[in-house]
């Protein structure tokens, strides 16, 4: 049997000062995108040597993906969640949607870096696959649906699952848009479920 060993002290503060750059640098794409991030700032906030920064993560490029790759495993974390969870595609359906909603409202930072990622190819590359990954649950949960007849047999199961992430991320976005007056928990939660109604009726087949 193999022994697991514990991190070393050094290994330890080697972790968390890697986590403290990235939480500073994922801060500073929010405040003014990704072109204000360099190394010498993100240096300054997390109070380390830019070194330090390639010595812990990398370059520019590989800080970039660190953030992405930070926000993809939050989302997932909620998401595969979801829909693990048994029941009907339609009801499978709306767990991953509510899973969505809180990745959103409990995750504000990382659902913001996923529905407007860093200009980087590399990052973006890391947010494609995850919308690939999540997207093809969803797929595959209106397929399983149109195959048992409680989704309309008329839906084209992909052409779908586009325009459901593309619409939940434009709601779920009224929270932070610039252009958009600031909307309460409260009432975000209101307008979501009034949209999943909307959604499920409309997925229903037609008598």
């Amino acid at each position: 049997m193999t022994k697991i060993t514990s991190p070393t002290r050094t290994q330890r503060k080697a972790q968390a000062t890697r986590t403290a750059i990235i939480e500073h640098a994922e801060s500073l794409i929010l405040e003014g995108g990704a072109t204000a991030l360099t190394l010498e700032i993100v240096a300054e906030r997390a109070d380390v040597a830019v070194q330090t920064i390639y010595n812990r993560v990398g370059g520019r490029s590989a800080l970039l993906m660190a953030v992405a790759e930070k926000a993809f495993e939050e989302n997932r974390a909620y998401m595969d969640a979801a829909y693990r969870t048994p029941g009907t595609p339609l009801e499978r359906l709306q767990v991953a949607a509510n899973g969505y909603f809180r990745f959103a409202m409990e995750r504000p930072t990382a659902f913001r870096l996923l529905a407007d990622p860093p200009n980087d190819p590399e990052a973006l590359l890391r947010v494609s696959e995850l919308v690939r990954h999540q997207n093809g649950k969803m797929e595959a949960a209106i397929t399983d649906g149109i195959a048992d007849g409680s989704i309309d047999p008329g839906v084209d199961a992909h052409l779908a699952t586009t325009s459901l992430w593309a619409a939940a991320n434009g709601i779920l976005s009224l929270a932070w848009r610039a252009d958009s007056a600031p909307i309460e928990a409260q009432m975000m939660e209101r307008l979501w479920a009034q949209w999943m109604a909307i959604v499920i009726k409309g997925l229903y087949p037609k008598s």
